[in-house]
């Protein structure tokens, strides 16, 4: 008997376009205009896409157990000791981010879902189901992409079409 498997990616359908939205908006940015911020002590538009990515990384892989080394290194990028990325490693980094969502997204299962993570960070215990990690990442992405958005566009640069 085969098991009949819904694809995870129809219900978080919509995410696929903004995160290409993401990247058109970065790729033609020169290393000025991503040292671009809205105000001296807000994240620069690199500053931002790289924390987008990096927070992927670690929700994905150091607690959810996804994707593989490489994948580890990208989660350190938003860390303050980390070499400043081209418009071309930013895209990278999102699609290589964005690959990973895609692939656990098309292998789990609703059920999969319900799965709770358990821990203790900074002396306090969490358990998070994996629904809610994936709604997390997704209110992080919209909401540092919307720091993007606006930043781009308050220094006359195309934001992304969201």
């Amino acid at each position: 008997m085969t098991e009949n498997h819904t694809s995870l990616t129809t219900f978080y359908k919509g995410w696929d376009v903004y995160q290409q939205e993401l990247g058109k908006a970065i790729a033609p940015l020169t290393s000025e205009q991503l040292a671009l911020r809205a105000a001296p002590h807000l994240r620069s538009i690199s500053e931002i896409a790289t924390h987008i990515i990096a927070v992927r990384a670690r929700w994905f892989h150091n607690l959810m157990g996804e994707g593989n080394e490489d994948i580890a290194s990208i989660a350190e990028w938003d860390r303050a000791d980390a070499p400043a990325r081209s418009a071309a490693e930013l895209v990278s980094g999102l699609e290589t981010t964005w690959q990973l969502i895609q692939d656990a997204l098309a292998r789990w299962t609703p059920a999969d879902l319900e799965h709770i993570f358990e821990g203790t960070r900074n002396g306090e215990e969490y358990r998070l189901s994996r629904q809610w990690v994936l709604w997390h990442v997704i209110e992080h992405d919209l909401h540092h992409g919307g720091e993007l958005s606006f930043s781009l566009g308050m220094h006359g640069l195309a934001a992304p079409d969201l």
